[in-house]
């Protein structure tokens, strides 16, 4: 994996942790034979690697990902008094 493309495909991103569950996504649908999706959506491709497509494409904004809303804090349950 190049680290150039990881760093500007970082800049795009934002966080590392995004990136990594982006890349490893875009990588599977790549793999996948036969699938939908399955090819490139950017050309001069011959001589990356499936990562360096998916960072290339994060970076090139061919693929996009959208961050679910951070999870609300639970108010903590009333404590229950005992009963003398």
């Amino acid at each position: 994996m190049n680290s150039e493309l990881c760093r500007k495909a970082l800049e795009k991103v934002g966080n590392p942790n995004i990136l990594v569950n982006v890349v490893s996504k875009r990588v599977r649908q790549l793999n996948a034979t036969g699938a939908a999706g399955s090819r490139p959506l950017v050309t001069g491709v011959e001589t990356l690697g499936v990562a360096d497509i998916a960072l290339t494409e994060i970076i090139e904004e061919k693929v996009g990902f959208e961050a679910a809303p951070e999870p609300q804090a639970a108010e903590p349950a009333p404590r229950k008094r005992r009963r003398s």
